[in-house]
């Protein structure tokens, strides 16, 4: 008997060593990003995902000014998640029915979109456990600005230029703005939005923009340029804080 246990042993023990090798990366880290609202006015914050079956994700707050939240990042079954943040502006309404923004809309919902953006400034994010240097992270002014963003690694290693530095730039982009591009407040006539007229090619709008934050995206190919500094990674960073300033 004793001889017809051990080979079965042996097979007990290679199916469990080759069941854990091919169960999915369980041990990854729970991926979170802070979102911290510095503009000094409410923004209803908003989110996209890419189209490769990346959760969405709900429950966006209102942020008053000062206030932050800290959103968990939903890998789900295929341990991936690829999307966006963004602040949406000026808005007033029902939920359901009337509400709406200004600057950034998504839909009737304040804590979910239901449609794509309105030109804004993107905080944008690749996570997953399989690619080595993720996170990827990036700030995208591609479609337009609305506020300055900046995007930093909470832990992980220290920053090294473009691994696990600070995407963005703080400092206030809509005096850049090119006047054909500059969208006022219909009501005050402040200046609230920059579009950018074709995403796809460089325009005075997205010379202006680079000049005055050269850490991220101002068209669509931007990071096919000598010497960008448009996207960012930091391989064994699980905490990212972005803030819209």
């Amino acid at each position: 008997m004793r001889t017809l246990l051990r080979p079965l042993w042996i097979v007990l023990l290679l199916a469990l060593v080759g069941s854990l090798a091919a169960a999915p990366a369980s041990a990854a880290p729970p991926y979170t990003v802070k979102l911290v609202n510095s503009t000094g006015g409410p923004v209803w914050v908003g989110s996209g995902v890419n189209d490769d079956g990346s959760q969405k994700i709900g429950d966006l707050p209102k942020l008053e000014a000062g206030e932050s939240v800290s959103v968990h990042i939903p890998l789900g079954p295929g341990n991936h998640w690829s999307g966006k943040f963004f602040a949406r502006q000026h808005c007033k309404g029902e939920p359901g029915s009337t509400f709406g923004c200004l600057v950034g809309d998504c839909g009737a919902r304040p804590a979910h979109c239901t449609t794509g953006e309105q030109p804004a400034s993107l905080a944008e994010f690749t996570f997953d456990p399989r690619d080595e240097p993720a996170p990827w992270y990036n700030v995208s002014y591609v479609n337009g600005v609305n506020v300055p963003i900046t995007i930093n690694p909470t832990n992980g290693p220290s920053p090294n230029g473009q691994f696990c530095g600070t995407a963005g730039c703080p400092g206030a982009l809509l005096p850049a703005c090119p006047d054909a591009n500059l969208r006022r407040h219909p009501n005050t006539g402040k200046p609230m939005l920059c579009v950018n007229p074709n995403r796809d090619a460089k325009t005075p709008y997205s010379n202006a923009i680079t000049r005055a934050c050269p850490k991220a995206y101002s068209w669509s190919k931007h990071d096919g340029e000598p010497g960008n500094r448009t996207m960012f990674s930091c391989r064994d960073c699980n905490k990212l804080t972005v803030m819209f300033h």
